[in-house]
């Protein structure tokens, strides 16, 4: 009985551990970062409130919101981005209840794993969604607003579910989704 109690008690103080957050790369602050898991498995975002402080205070509050949770990547196109973050309408026409945040621009680069913010024509229309750089992507540099760079799971971004070749729209037919979206602080 003594060794039942025992294995129970030692089982009950080890569950926190399994639930802790994933550990960060080095250098990341867990209050700028999001944790995307996925279909595919795990992204970690570290944002840019550097270059883009209204955007990074965006993604966060709409992580918090739940917003993200099961949203789809309703666009993605090989050699390109994989495109998430519309939680009204999933296919990318939608936005959150937030107004819309002015843009951000920075001569930043969009590369591999160079995360941005999606919007319309309006430079100044960009609200929920985003999108992650499959690889260099420089004709965006200076007209969309970089928030972040992937610094684990480009691996899982790859794996994403991606529309047919010669797509125009990159429309993805059952996508993947982000299945719960976290700020890493918020994790316990």
């Amino acid at each position: 009985m003594i060794r039942v109690l025992a294995v129970a008690a030692a089982l009950l103080f080890a569950l926190p551990a399994f639930a802790q957050p994933p550990k960060l790369p080095a250098g990341v602050d867990p209050q700028n970062a999001i944790v995307i898991d996925t279909t595919k498995g795990q992204v970690i975002i570290k944002l840019r409130p550097d270059l883009a402080p209204q955007h990074a205070e965006r993604l966060k509050q709409l992580a918090r919101d739940g917003y993200y949770d099961n949203v789809p990547f309703h666009r993605v196109m090989a050699g390109f981005m994989a495109q998430t973050g519309d939680g009204q309408n999933f296919n990318g026409t939608g936005r959150s209840k937030y107004p819309n945040v002015p843009a951000e621009f920075t001569q930043t680069p969009f590369k591999r794993g160079v995360v941005g913010m999606a919007r319309a024509s309006d430079p100044n229309s960009a609200n929920s969604q985003f999108f992650i750089c499959f690889a260099d992507a420089s004709f965006l540099n200076g007209q969309y607003t970089v928030i972040g760079e992937v610094v684990s799971g480009m691996d899982t971004v790859d794996k994403l579910k991606k529309a047919p070749a010669g797509s125009q729209s990159g429309a993805v037919t059952d996508p993947d989704k982000m299945v719960k979206v976290q700020v890493a602080a918020d994790m316990k």
